[in-house]
């Protein structure tokens, strides 16, 4: 495939444009990468390297994820040319109530501390079905081998990466500091000499090597049922937490059957709910009804369109989903191409309408995907919910605990309200394209609300106006919703976008801020192309983050 070049692309940006004929990873820290990449070297499956670099990520990303959050996988087979989804998300302990939360005044589930900890981790499960389904395969790996390097790597230091040494910073003076100040585990393991690491500097993270090489020894299982398990409820249990044994030992990640809309010549894949992949399959289906590539990329016509069909997206999202065990869904209707259609038509190409709610844009995740040498795919996505989760660590085991179920509603009449077993609605959702049967395009990204919104910008702008991966991830972005600290929605633009663009969607009835360039506020995007012509793979990783795409 011949690419054209961004109007955004640096020169240098085509350095960053890997392209290897068997196999590519992507992920946001280049340890990570690497050492999927020494997994896949080894002999080891698509899903062997990925649970590998989802470890890294845990010890060297830990404000983005870790062994306290949770986890969605999309894998295709391609031996079978089967999907699999994986929903490794955690569900509200037996013990959680609306009036644990009235009871000490709150409105909302707060966003840290002890009761912001209320749904068990799903991730560490998630991993554990993706390498049985790896062993299915054939793969010869062992669980010790594929967690190798992030015990390592937590046992003898890693170095402290921008994304790391600034969101330590942000949190420590604006955000939570007094709260990650007063949980003594936290501040020991990362203000070490009580003062925030800088960039380059070693950090070991000594208790979450020692949780993980139990992992190693006993396996994964025994994060739900052995002594780690146990030292996670006890400490909760001292700190008047909501979490019990029972919650872990009764939990499991669960096979879910990922969803499907036409985009272009392409299938569009993702997960149900309680993910809201859904919503970014519904953005593509209304996107697949307009003349993207007539607008002309990073004009004022393609970002107000992509905007808008976000609003309407995001409005069915918000209207039904959750947890499909506790209310029924009618994907069939949302997904089909006649709603996709009456949806586009509703779209005002000189006019920005209102969305009543606030979206608060933040969220704080790790996506990475990888695709190996006999075909195998795999789109994933983990993540605490904010940066360092509750801001809590469970006893000397250095797991964070999330803070996902404060996305929970405290209204009964919501379809996201809170009740015992029931899982969140999640922003997380692990997209894929795939043409004739075969993955074509394996990408994702950080960043809440925004994951469907800069989905889309990658897609668009491989399929409908011809960018190498890494232009479309570079190219400067778009995010649509309410900033930390605002209290309506609004249009943040990256400063790249010329001035007569930041006029004339301010004219539609756009309220534009101008960003950074290349803020991390964007989210860290990666991506993996197929060039089928030629059976070349294309990786790119995003410049906002710390990230690496390699291959052989």
């Amino acid at each position: 495939m011949l690419f054209r070049r961004s109007p955004y692309a640096e020169t240098r940006s085509r350095c960053y444009n890997p392209a290897t004929p068997q196999a590519m990873i992507s992920s946001p820290h280049y340890l990570a990468t690497q050492a999927g990449l020494r997994i896949l070297r080894a002999g080891g499956t698509a899903l062997d390297a990925a649970v590998a670099t989802g470890a890294v990520l845990c010890v060297v990303y830990p404000h983005m994820n870790g062994l306290g959050g949770d986890g969605f996988w999309l894998i295709h087979e391609s031996t079978t040319g089967l999907m699999y989804g994986i929903n490794a998300s955690g569900y509200a302990g037996t013990n959680v109530s609306y009036s644990r939360y009235l009871d000490h005044g709150y409105k909302a589930i707060p966003p840290r501390g002890i009761l912001a900890a209320c749904t068990v981790p799903g991730m560490v499960s998630g991993w554990e079905m993706a390498l049985e389904l790896s062993k299915r395969w054939g793969s010869q790996i062992s669980l010790a081998t594929v967690l190798e390097d992030a015990v390592t790597l937590a046992e003898e230091g890693f170095p402290v990466a921008p994304s790391l040494a600034r969101w330590l910073a942000k949190d420590c003076a604006q955000r939570c500091g007094p709260q990650l100040h007063k949980n003594g585990l936290f501040a020991r393991t990362f203000l070490p000499e009580g003062r925030i690491p800088h960039t380059g500097e070693r950090l070991r993270l000594s208790a979450l090597s020692r949780s993980l090489r139990s992992l190693q020894k006993d396996g994964l299982a025994s994060f739900y049922h052995g002594h780690i398990a146990r030292q996670v409820t006890d400490w909760l249990l001292e700190q008047n937490g909501l979490l019990t044994f029972t919650d872990f030992d009764e939990y499991h990640a669960q096979w879910v059957q990922p969803l499907t809309v036409a985009y272009r010549e392409c299938e569009a894949c993702n997960l149900p709910p309680n993910s809201q992949g859904a919503a970014s399959l519904a953005l593509l289906n209304i996107c697949n009804n307009l003349d993207i590539a007539g607008m002309g990329e990073g004009s004022a016509d393609y970002i107000h369109a992509l905007v808008e069909a976000t609003k309407l997206a995001f409005q069915e999202r918000d209207r039904w989903l959750a947890d499909p065990a506790f209310r029924h869904i009618p994907l069939d209707m949302l997904l089909s191409p006649e709603h996709g259609r009456a949806l586009a038509r509703q779209i005002r190409m000189d006019y920005a309408q209102p969305f009543p709610k606030g979206l608060a844009v933040g969220g704080d995740t790790c996506w990475f995907g990888v695709v190996d040498a006999h075909g195998n795919a795999v789109s994933a996505i983990q993540s605490l919910f904010h940066d360092f989760g509750s801001g809590l660590m469970a006893s000397d085991t250095g797991v964070i605990l999330q803070n996902r179920g404060c996305f929970f509603s405290l209204d009964r009449r919501h379809p996201n309200c809170l009740e015992p077993r029931k899982r969140p609605l999640h922003t997380l959702n692990p997209p894929m394209l795939r043409q004739k049967g075969r993955p074509v395009l394996v990408y994702g990204t950080m960043g809440g609300e925004g994951q469907p919104q800069t989905q889309t910008a990658i897609v668009t702008r491989i399929l409908d106006f011809g960018l190498s991966p890494q232009d479309a991830v570079a190219a400067p972005r778009w995010l649509y919703g309410r900033s930390w600290g605002a209290e309506t929605n609004g249009l943040l633009l990256e400063a790249r976008f010329p001035h007569n663009v930041v006029q004339e969607l301010q004219r539609r009835g756009h309220a534009v801020t101008l960003s950074p360039m290349r803020t991390e506020s964007m989210g860290h995007a990666g991506a993996i192309w197929r060039d089928t012509a030629h059976d070349m793979l294309w990786g790119a990783a995003d410049v906002r983050g710390d990230g690496l795409a390699a291959g052989y």
